[in-house]
């Protein structure tokens, strides 16, 4: 056993879970009681303890979430989402890197679209996380922020790929002040184009919600009452009727279109379901 392997994160309805060595330790009572994503996919009615704990276990058995088993690549698996929509514009040479976050590893900087896939969209609100060597070693050592703590820092990520020497970035982020310190360093820099996508934002106030509707390019709504306020408010382009997804900016909309011309086009859904309750 090792007492140094600990990995926390926000998932299932914002309930924080740790898991160390491969153990579910803690899960905490969720936010919401309800995702249709997580109906639709593994048949849950009720995001409460017992089914998160349920769902974690499956994972880590599954792919090996937060194990040296983990499996990195994955092939699309929602028809849209963040993560999708990161490994199409890299299939296109639309961006050139995506700094993003992994289990293992904290803050990594990923040109792969199936890493991009497999790594953002197995896993979503890591909050903290220890070395997993293994996991180090897949990804490259060249390509983490700070392999022998494995912090996690979407700006010094974000840097750490411009001097690596890319010039079209996208990064993934969850707060609203990593937002406006990206278009400041943006705006320092020369010849380089940062792409906002905000993604875990439920619970996020009115306030936060404003800022990431100034400077993000893409946002999901997840269960944010804020979000989708501002989102109508703003009268803003989006797609998704469960969870919508946000094209703030032109390029965002741009991203969203390229993604909805690779599935051949998105599906209406009468009476879709939405998370419950949105906070």
């Amino acid at each position: 056993m090792d007492d140094k392997d600990q990995h926390v994160i926000e998932a299932m309805g914002k309930s924080r879970i740790l898991i160390k060595n491969g153990k579910v330790i803690e899960v905490s009572q969720p936010e919401i009681k309800y995702c249709p994503l997580f109906e639709k996919y593994r048949g849950i009615k009720e995001l409460n303890e017992q089914t998160i704990t349920e769902n974690i276990e499956f994972r880590i058995a599954d792919f090996g979430m937060c194990t040296s088993e983990r499996v990195l690549r994955m092939k699309d698996f929602l028809s849209f989402g963040v993560s999708e929509i990161l490994s199409t514009l890299l299939d296109e040479d639309v961006i050139d890197s995506v700094v993003a976050v992994c289990e293992g590893c904290g803050t990594v900087i990923l040109t792969d679209p199936e890493l991009v896939q497999g790594v953002g969209g197995r896993v979503s609100g890591l909050v903290s996380t220890t070395p997993i060597k293994q996991l180090i070693n897949s990804l490259g050592r060249e390509n983490i922020l700070e392999p022998e703590h494995c912090e996690i820092d979407q700006i010094k990520g974000v840097q750490k790929a411009v001097n690596m020497g890319y010039k079209n970035i996208a990064v993934t982020i969850v707060s609203a002040a990593d937002a406006q310190k990206l278009r400041e360093l943006e705006k320092e820099l020369k010849n380089i184009n940062i792409f906002i996508f905000v993604v875990h934002t439920t619970g996020l106030s009115k306030e936060e919600a404003e800022i990431l509707f100034d400077n993000a390019d893409i946002i999901t709504g997840c269960a944010s009452k804020s979000i989708r306020r501002t989102g109508e408010d703003r009268k803003t382009f989006s797609v998704g009727a469960s969870i919508p997804i946000y094209g703030v900016t032109e390029a965002g909309k741009k991203f969203i279109h390229l993604r909805v011309e690779k599935i051949d086009g998105l599906k209406d859904k009468k009476n879709a379901k939405k998370p419950e309750p949105l906070v």
